[in-house]
């Protein structure tokens, strides 16, 4: 059996502070504050930036960020209730704008024919 060093380790058991982070901001009237996303359970976390390139890279270019460090991220989400800090994510979806729109469509059934609604979900 092989040993694995920790850099090897795809979950490791000890949690190591991730340095300083790049996180998404919404700018306001009476200053920033950090925004929060969902993971794809639809838990609430924050999320973390390693480099510029990788945040422009998931939420556009020219977002607004400021740097923290991991301890004083958790420490700013903490009384919210949050307490997953998500680093570098590979996708952001958009929030959905409007509902699907529905209209009638044919439901072939055993001899018997009706009208049911179909769903048009736009892609992309």
């Amino acid at each position: 059996m092989t040993d694995r060093t920790r850099s090897e380790d795809p979950e490791p058991s000890e949690r190591v502070p991730a340095g300083p982070l790049l996180v998404p901001v919404r700018p306001g009237p009476s200053g920033c504050s950090a925004r929060l996303f969902r993971t794809p359970l639809g838990d609430r976390t924050a999320v973390g930036f390693t480099t510029e390139a990788r945040l422009a890279a998931t939420l556009g270019p020219g977002h607004a960020r400021v740097r923290l460090s991991e301890p004083a991220l958790r420490a700013l989400v903490a009384p919210l209730g949050v307490t997953v800090l998500t680093v570098d994510p590979q996708l952001a979806a958009p929030g959905v704008s409007k509902p699907p729109r529905e209209e009638p469509g044919p439901v072939r059934g055993a001899g018997a024919a009706a009208v049911a609604p179909r769903v048009h979900l736009p892609i992309g």
